[in-house]
């Protein structure tokens, strides 16, 4: 996806995690993240919304330590006046990724092109996700994620964050795993061990312990932990069962 289109991603999909706060009540509970309210989910976003445009806009070469970042982002407000300041943050953030120059240096933790397309990228699936779980809170579904954002999300989750060194997805026996989209290329060949796992792209069929195979939006939420694969009606799982318990306790993301 181009830098432009993950921009567009994030406008969107930050809208429509506010529209879907709007339709509940701040103390209503996430359930796809345990132990959270809808107000926690605002202010995390939220935050993370301005941090990343701190870092843009000063042109940051290290993250910020936990001190110094909230005295640059400021405490959230009030449950009040949580909405808005969201949606203030949002938009801000937003305008920053527009407006910032190609060539922009900054920090950055996972491989991009460049500094400006890792934090588009990274914000549009940190909203996209989020805002899935607004609507979980809300208690209503919201559309799916366009094809092309859900294949990138898949991407960036198996070929970015589960290669980090800081990665939990270890196996003391090989074993292996397949992503198969059926509406979209590419697949993902996941090799797990006991050091960080090797994945690989390929159009050609490989065998795997476990196969996953099903719509592009199902497999984004079922391998970002949003969605139980027994809920993932249209996802087919064909082999070694244990790798889904595997995923779901150690494909997180800290």
């Amino acid at each position: 996806m181009k830098i432009t289109e993950h921009i567009d991603a994030l406008r969107h999909e930050g809208v429509r995690l506010a529209d879907a706060a709007a339709r509940a009540e701040l103390s209503a509970p996430v359930p796809t993240c345990p132990g959270w309210q809808l107000a926690d989910l605002l202010r995390h976003t939220g935050r993370v919304h301005r941090w990343a445009a701190d870092i843009l806009a000063r042109g940051l070469r290290a993250p910020l330590d936990e001190a110094d970042a909230d005295a640059a982002i400021g405490a959230p407000p009030s449950d009040a006046a949580l909405l808005d300041w969201f949606r203030e943050g949002h938009a801000a953030l937003v305008a920053t990724l527009t407006e910032a120059p190609a060539d922009i240096e900054c920090w950055s933790f996972l491989p991009a092109p460049s500094p400006l397309a890792f934090w588009a990228r990274r914000q549009a699936h940190e909203t996209a996700i989020h805002r899935h779980d607004a609507d979980a809170a809300a208690g209503t579904p919201g559309p799916a994620v366009d094809t092309a954002l859900a294949l990138d999300g898949i991407d960036e989750l198996v070929r970015g964050f589960m290669t980090r060194s800081r990665a939990t997805l270890r196996s003391d026996r090989p074993r292996t795993l397949r992503v198969r989209p059926t509406d979209g290329a590419p697949s993902w060949h996941l090799t797990i061990t006991q050091e960080t796992p090797a994945v690989t792209t390929d159009e050609s069929p490989k065998p795997a312990d476990l196969t996953l195979t099903g719509p592009a939006h199902e497999l984004y939420l079922l391998l970002w932990n949003r969605q139980p694969a027994g809920q993932a009606r249209k996802v087919e799982a064909t082999g070694d069962q244990d790798l889904l318990d595997l995923w779901s306790e150690a494909a997180t993301i800290s």
